[in-house]
């Protein structure tokens, strides 16, 4: 298995962490963040399993592509010698029904969306996008619901469905793939990576101030806001993680730059950022460290 594009959290996702440590979430949005941080957790675990076999194939993750102004994102794809896997993950959990091509859940209302429409559409959409690669290469799209927690009654047996029973079978399956991979192959892995989109232009957050929101250095861990400083570290009141305070500043950067890009970084806005806390001149010995400084005197600001 060779890793050519790792798993990163969406910009979506980072926006939406920050939010809910920093501000009060109505009940609907903090669903809909606790979902993207759900599926990521998934993605990470399907990750762990593909990092067994010892397949020749090239392993994309997260790729968001678009075709005809329609975009679609593939949560893991494998070249293969013969043709291209796809897998759609979910971690979805409870006892669901199958009935009326639609999974009901038992108890709640948490109804699933139908997972092989999804998977329908991206095959769809990506045969396209090969097409137009020149690429002929069949496509074999699997749904993964890959929480121990989840059962599917009245399972459907002739639909593209892995269940966590099956994630075995899966490992065992992929270990049988020839190793035949040639440069056509690699072209066609840097091709997909190249297309790949950064963001996904329809995404929507609840709008949002520097003024209003929570000011403090957040866990990279659990990303509470309950931290504190000892010495030179940062230690978490939730989880108990640890970090050094420098990297927990250049988070907090990164976090700037993600929420409000149109503002200069400067020493100011970091350390009011970062909840005030701790010496003012250690965060401009960070900066100046790990980022270049542009301007003069009190007009300093980092790139």
């Amino acid at each position: 298995m060779d890793v050519l594009k790792p798993r990163t959290e969406s910009k979506e996702l980072l926006v939406w962490r920050s939010l809910h440590a920093r501000s009060e979430l109505t009940s609907d949005e903090k669903h809909y963040y606790l979902t993207l941080e759900k599926g990521y957790e998934g993605e990470l675990m399907f990750d762990k399993l593909t990092k067994g076999p010892q397949c020749d194939v090239y392993i994309l993750n997260g790729l968001l592509l678009e075709i005809n102004n329609s975009y679609f994102q593939i949560d893991t794809l494998l070249i293969a010698p013969q043709k291209i896997l796809v897998y759609d993950v979910k971690n979805s959990e409870g006892d669901y029904l199958y009935e009326a091509e639609k999974f009901r859940r038992l108890q709640g209302s948490n109804h699933l969306k139908n997972p092989l429409h999804q998977l329908e559409r991206c095959e769809t959409l990506l045969r396209q996008f090969l097409k137009k690669l020149g690429c002929q290469l069949p496509i074999d799209g699997h749904i993964v619901f890959i929480n121990p927690e989840f059962t599917l009654y009245q399972a459907p047996h002739d639909k593209p469905i892995i269940f966590p029973t099956q994630l075995n079978q899966l490992v065992q399956r992929l270990n049988t793939i020839p190793s035949k991979l040639s440069k056509r192959h690699k072209d066609l892995a840097d091709q997909l990576m190249s297309a790949h989109q950064n963001v996904y232009p329809f995404s929507k957050y609840p709008p949002y101030h520097f003024d209003q929101l929570k000011k403090g250095k957040i866990c990279a861990m659990c990303h509470s806001l309950s931290t504190f400083q000892r010495d030179r570290r940062l230690v978490c009141n939730v989880c108990g993680h640890e970090e050094t305070i420098e990297a927990a500043v250049l988070r907090a950067v990164a976090e700037l730059r993600l929420l409000f890009p149109d503002r200069k970084i400067t020493t100011t806005l970091v350390y009011e950022w970062c909840g005030e806390s701790g010496s003012r001149k250690r965060f401009v010995r960070i900066l100046r460290k790990n980022l270049c400084a542009k301007g003069y005197g009190r007009w300093i600001y980092y790139e």
